[in-house]
């Protein structure tokens, strides 16, 4: 099993990054909190614990910037009808934080709210994790993953706005249809055109 990976970012995407290791580049998929904490890193060494998921027809990575952040997803995955995918999804639309806090609460409201949840596999996630969630340690780097609505990133206006581009298309990796995600980052942008793009992915999610 491989714990984590540490090389050289050579690319960056919300959903997924490249790392570049003993002269190997390792495609690993990422939720939007590993994003947020990634970005302007790129061409620096960094490290992601890594979950390793080998099937038969696939052998993929997913990586965390925390052992907790990947707690957390490997926690979601015990749960009846919840894989991979499902489970980055969960921990794009919230930060790993406000999932443990959700859970523990009994919010299933604020989970069915995802894409393809459903009220009914949100309160299976609640009766299965409980009682766990809370004894996973999150570390003191979760605070700074919570930023969404940091402007100190210079952005564009929405005509020309570059964040648009890249939250479509982040939002076309995760299964979304190209005529939706666009029409839902359209209005997020128009509420805030300043919004950064993880904070557009994570709101068009709760829409689509």
């Amino acid at each position: 099993m491989i714990e984590y990976i540490k090389g050289k970012l050579t690319e960056l995407n919300p959903t997924y990054a490249v790392l570049e290791a003993a002269g190997v580049g390792y495609e690993i998929n990422i939720a939007l909190p590993t994003f947020s904490a990634l970005a302007g890193q790129e061409n620096a060494e960094v490290r992601l614990f890594v979950n390793e998921i080998i099937r038969e027809d696939t052998h993929d990575l997913y990586g965390f910037f925390t052992k907790g952040e990947r707690q957390l997803f490997i926690m979601l995955m015990t749960v009846s009808g919840i894989g991979a995918n499902t489970a980055r999804m969960i921990m794009s639309a919230y930060t790993a934080a406000e999932i443990r806090q959700i859970i523990a609460t009994g919010n299933s409201r604020a989970l069915a709210q995802i894409k393809g949840m459903g009220p009914k596999t949100a309160q299976r996630i609640i009766v299965d994790l409980k009682d766990k969630v809370l004894k996973i340690d999150l570390g003191d780097g979760n605070a700074s993953l919570n930023d969404a609505n940091d402007t100190n990133d210079v952005l564009f206006p929405v005509e020309e706005n570059p964040v648009k581009t890249e939250a479509v298309s982040a939002l076309m990796m995760l299964g979304f249809a190209a005529n939706a995600s666009g029409k839902a980052v359209d209005k997020i942008l128009k509420g805030d055109p300043l919004m950064k793009v993880e904070a557009v992915i994570r709101e068009a999610l709760k829409m689509l």
